[in-house]
């Protein structure tokens, strides 16, 4: 055994000497671990100054690291004001000087380092064959990052969608709880859908599949939905309101589905024989369009003679009774044959007055010119006595010229010679009526020249000549005197 040393002995049994070393080692540790996040004292370092957008959370002592090593930590950090009025953040790094110097293109980003928020800063070393010196500033990026917070990715979300995933959390963490062999179970029998289920994620991932233009589609798809969503809640609301009420009539709703099939097979069987039916019936409204277009303006119309059509229907009956005795005796004088002579005479005497009438019938119908002569003949003998009425006429002696009024003529009277023919009676040997007027007949213009020609002393025409011309009369209206 080897004797203590006398100098050790001494100093043990030194007791304020002993404090004294105990209180210098505790001031040591102390200072030592206040500035451990500064780094170790009287150590030679790195130091590089950075200007970024946003300090991002950082705080002094952060790490530095490059390629996931540490290679410092952040010493300080202060606010600035770029050029441009942004504010943004200088970093003042203090690292290894094994890592001096840095390439000026190398890039900062500020990385987290765990969910609770801790950060660390990341360079990533540029290819730029100038370096940083020491106590320099490390140029801003072009791209300089900025990092996703936590915070930033639960702010997605509004309250109450917090709350209902909270909810959904609690929820599902009861529901799986003491179920851990069940769900073993469940993954195990889950193999085989995850063995097949790598071809069907092949063809996924064929470009063909145009899968990467899927998500856009959908937010296109929601942004052209989310205008409407309130009333998609509306429908919705409604729909759960139609489900309850279906609820309550289980019973009926299976008997449907279960008869179902067979309403299926006869449809399956009948329906292709109603196919002409249903076109037919197609046709039968198309032509019927223009019909019921013209109700609208019809029933105007129709409204007071459905009224008036009420009690005369309600006579009918009646009427009806009367009609068999009619009904008999014309089916009995259809029956005699002389009937049958009478009624093909008649049809003979229309057609061969069909053309005429065609002529005539304007004469009357449209010019209303019978109804003149008559209305004409009866002002003739309006005039009268006691004894009686009388016509009063003179006699016209016109001159024998050529193509007077006076006998046969070749062509309209067109006036006398002057050198044959008296001053007075010049003037009478002109046109004074029209021998063929417009009837508004086939072929003629629709106008009434008759009665409504004024006669044109010394010319050879009377109102509108007899050849066609622009009509400037009008048919004949009745009067209302």
């Amino acid at each position: 055994m080897r004797p203590r040393q006398p100098g050790f002995a001494a100093l043990a049994a030194n007791p304020v000497l002993v404090g004294a070393i105990t209180v210098l080692t505790t001031v040591v540790a102390v200072f030592l671990a206040y500035n451990a996040n500064a780094g170790l004292p009287f150590t030679p370092v790195y130091s590089v100054d950075a200007v970024v957008p946003n300090a991002a959370g950082l705080i002094r002592g952060n790490e530095v690291r490059i390629g996931g090593t540490r290679v410092g930590q952040m010493a300080s950090l202060t606010p600035v004001v770029e050029k441009h009025g942004r504010v943004g953040a200088r970093l003042h790094l203090r690292l290894l000087r094994s890592v001096k110097p840095l390439p000026v293109d190398s890039q900062i980003a500020i990385r987290p380092r765990s969910p609770l928020g801790l950060k660390y800063i990341q360079i990533t070393i540029g290819h730029s064959t100038k370096g940083v010196a020491d106590g320099a500033e490390l140029p801003l990026g072009p791209k300089a990052p900025t990092p996703v917070e936590v915070n930033d990715v639960f702010n997605i979300f509004d309250p109450p969608t917090r709350a209902a995933a909270k909810t959904n959390v609690d929820e599902f963490g009861t529901g799986l709880a003491g179920r851990g062999t069940s769900l073993n179970v469940a993954l195990a029998e889950l193999q085989p859908v995850v063995t097949r289920l790598q071809p069907v994620m092949h063809n996924l991932l064929d470009p063909r599949s145009r899968l990467t233009e899927l998500f856009p589609a959908l937010e296109r798809a929601a942004g052209e939905v989310a205008p409407v969503a309130e009333t998609q809640a509306a429908l919705v609301d409604a729909l759960d309101t139609t489900f309850g009420g279906l609820a309550g009539v289980p019973g009926p709703i299976q008997q449907s589905i279960a008869r179902g099939p067979a309403a299926l097979d006869a449809a399956t069987r009948n329906l292709p024989a109603e196919q002409p039916f249903l076109h037919d019936s197609t046709e039968l409204f198309r032509r019927l369009r223009p019909a019921f277009a013209s109700l609208g303006t019809a029933s105007t119309h129709l409204a007071p003679a459905f009224a008036q059509a009420q009690p005369s229907l309600s006579a009918t009956p009646g009427l009806a009774t009367r009609l068999n005795v009619t009904l008999a005796q014309l089916d009995k004088l259809a029956a005699d044959g002389r009937v049958a002579r009478g009624i093909e005479r008649l049809t003979q005497t229309a057609s061969t007055l069909q053309e005429p009438i065609h002529f005539i019938a304007p004469a009357q119908t449209t010019c209303n010119y019978l109804s003149l002569f008559f209305r004409n003949l009866q002002g003739s003998f309006s005039e009268g006595d006691s004894i009686g009425t009388f016509l009063r006429f003179g006699i016209l002696g016109l001159p024998q010229n050529p193509n007077s009024e006076a006998g046969p003529s070749s062509a309209p009277a067109n006036g006398p010679t002057v050198n044959r023919v008296r001053e007075p009676l010049r003037d009478d040997s002109y046109l004074h009526s029209n021998p063929y007027p417009n009837t508004a007949a086939p072929g003629q213009p629709h106008e009434c020249e008759a009665g409504d020609e004024k006669y044109l002393t010394g010319r050879q025409v009377i109102g509108n000549q007899p050849q066609l011309q622009p009509a400037k009369t009008e048919p004949t209206k009745r009067s209302l005197r």
